[in-house]
């Protein structure tokens, strides 16, 4: 669900690109939002929850040169529970001028709610079906970019954008994010100089006086909001992409105008779809098309296979395709839940730099990313139930988009790559959430079962709550073959006790080699010993901007230390097993353990030894080896 401008409702945009010749680095630019009414109370009808709607016939007259539409809509819908009425979600800008159930009229009222309720002749029983035919005509709010009359070049053209809340300004619909509708056929009547779009593929154009109908049909599973039509005298340009049997059309609807540097953009397209494809799976829709439809927006918006788009950068081009696995084939199942469309959908653009332009773009489309995240010190990826009554708090470029990319990139840092895609793939592949809906729970819950271990915390840290961590780091030479490495870390937000995150730290020698060693931080202060070829002359923090983080200190310590300064003993407190860590250069003899009075209490010979025998309070630990003999404190608690 995509635009990087957000035409919803009243919502208006500007979209742009930053793009170098050799495409350094590509990047969304927040766009800005102007909105006579930011907050919707339409988030979930309780009104339209009784039903599921299984299939529509939709057919629409427009003329672009007419700010107009009149629709006869056919419905066929399965009663969830008995049922005396069915509500649809429909704006009182248009008016219903009849409804009918197997030629039939009905009663029907439009209330101000922005529904229509139509009234069964008798009963309906839990599990039965029904079918009703309403024909309605109007001029659909026109402050409310859900359907929008506009010119190109002079030529006049009519396109919609429903997402998230504007089906019912042009059509009458159940638009939650609850029921996917099975298959829908959508007839567009228009004069015949005009070529039309709609979702699926085209089936039949028939001409009849001035005006020609042109028939779509798309078989899968669609939310309200994805069904979208536009018309003009639209160029058409068709490529082949897939492979045999999977092949489909892709198919190009561009304004004359633009079409001849239309055509080379798109060429970009092929490339983009063969990776995704082979990182993931077959295109989802390869049974029917994808296309490009160009509209009067900036941006673009991934209705389902066939995305309309207002300019044809490449990064456009792979945020609205990647939208067809992550949004449209599986649609998140609230917009609290938006990150699963638009984090997802946004990654994917950058994995297109990381496998088209190599690792150093990919590192400065990550850093452009941690520059808008960390712009402002709190902000959530998941939403509120409030939070998602707002489309500039859905849509938010910052949080949704750039942040909740990276929360996906550092998912994929934490689990390794071979794990993450693994779970990606089968999280495409469940049978109960492909081509229906997810919350992020379900996604969770496939990325746990490849990785083998919780990713609550990192949920909670990350995508709950709020902020992001400012690191201190110091690397000291720690012995022949050795660095010591310590970690600190303060917090942007106190919703954020502690990030714990796997750190990479690249160490450098004065010849200029690096060496990158990853740490798992977990704890304030941690320290890490590791193995380095040469003499640490410099270090660098998150070298590859694996994390979210902002304003880190890194220091290269230079003073020589004592024995006793090389040995140390973690956890301290401990109530279970004490480490002794030291350099490989020393060797330990022994290890004596004495309590308070003097009293030897425990003899050890290894490092890493249990302390559960002792009692509470403090001890003293005399630790014998090679070098000499070093004493430390700790608590058994």
């Amino acid at each position: 669900m995509k635009k990087i401008t957000f035409c919803l409702f009243y919502l208006l945009s500007v979209f742009s690109f930053a793009q170098t010749e050799n495409t350094e680095f590509e990047r969304m630019v927040e766009s800005e939002m102007k909105s006579a009414s930011n907050l919707q109370t339409m988030a979930v009808n309780p009104n339209t929850q009784n039903y599921n709607v299984t299939y529509h016939e939709l057919r629409f007259t427009v003329d672009p040169a007419n700010y107009f539409i009149s629709g006869v809509v056919t419905t066929t819908f399965t009663a969830l529970s008995n049922m005396t009425t069915v509500t649809f979600d429909l704006t009182n800008e248009l008016t219903v001028s009849a409804v009918t159930l197997a030629g039939s009229p009905l009663g029907f009222t439009q209330n101000a709610n922005e529904e229509l309720v139509i009234t069964l002749p008798s009963v309906l029983n839990t599990g039965s079906n029904a079918t009703v035919v309403i024909s309605y005509s109007g001029a659909p709010a026109s402050g409310e970019a859900a359907f929008t009359a506009s010119t190109h070049s002079g030529t006049p053209v009519i396109f919609t954008l429903s997402e998230p809340f504007g089906a019912r300004d042009w059509w009458p619909c159940k638009q939650d994010l609850n029921d996917k509708v099975e298959s829908i056929d959508v007839y567009i009547t228009a004069p015949s100089t005009y070529t039309s779009v709609a979702n699926g593929l085209e089936v039949s154009q028939v001409v009849n006086g001035g005006n020609k109908t042109t028939h779509f049909h798309h078989n899968y599973p669609i939310p309200a909001y994805l069904i979208a039509i536009a018309v003009t005298n639209y160029q058409v340009f068709t490529q082949t992409a897939g492979t045999i049997p999977n092949d489909f059309p892709i198919v190009n609807y561009i304004y004359p105008e633009n079409y001849t540097s239309a055509v080379t953009s798109l060429a970009q397209t092929l490339p983009i779809m063969n990776l995704y494809e082979n990182l993931f799976e077959a295109y989802p829709f390869h049974q029917e098309k994808y296309g490009h439809a160009q509209f009067g927006w900036g941006g673009g918006m991934e209705h389902t296979t066939v995305s309309f788009m207002g300019s044809w950068g490449r990064n456009l081009i792979a945020h609205e395709l990647a939208h067809q696995w992550f949004g449209d084939k599986i649609t998140c199942g609230s917009w609290k839940d938006i990150w699963l469309n638009e984090g997802f959908a946004e990654y994917l653009s950058g994995l297109v730099v990381e496998n088209l332009d190599g690792a150093a773009s990919f590192v400065s489309w990550k850093n452009s990313k941690i520059s808008n995240i960390t712009s402002v010190s709190n902000g959530a990826v998941f939403l509120t139930d409030t939070e998602a009554e707002n489309v500039n708090r859905i849509f938010s470029s910052r949080l949704t988009y750039n942040k909740g990319s990276m929360v996906v990139h550092m998912l994929r840092w934490k689990m390794g790559d071979a794990a993450f895609f693994q779970a990606v793939k089968n999280y495409l592949a469940d049978t109960n959430l492909a081509y229906g809906y997810a919350l992020t729970n379900n996604l969770k819950s496939h990325l746990e079962a490849v990785y083998g271990s919780s990713l609550t915390e990192f949920f909670n840290d990350w995508l709950y709550m709020q902020g992001y961590p400012t690191y201190t780091v110091t690397a000291q030479n720690w012995g022949p073959g050795q660095a010591k490495i310590t970690v600190s870390q303060t917090q942007s937000d106190p919703s954020v006790s502690y990030f714990e995150m796997p750190l990479e730290i690249r160490l450098t020698s004065a010849g200029g080699a690096n060496h990158d060693v990853v740490v798992n931080h977990t704890t304030n202060g941690q320290e890490f010993v590791v193995a380095v070829p040469f003499v640490v002359a410099g270090v660098t923090f998150d070298p590859n901007k694996h994390i979210i983080s902002k304003n880190n200190v890194v220091t290269l310590g230079h003073e020589t230390f004592q024995l006793d300064e090389t040995v140390s003993i973690y956890p301290n407190p401990t109530n279970d097993e004490l480490h002794i860590m030291m350099p490989t250069n020393v060797q330990l003899e022994k290890v004596e353990i004495y309590n308070t009075l003097g009293q030897l209490v425990a003899l050890q010979s290894t490092v890493d030894f249990s302390v559960n025998n002792l009692s509470s309070g403090l001890h003293v630990i005399k630790i014998t080896t090679s070098e000499g003999i070093i004493h430390k404190n700790f608590i058994k608690k």
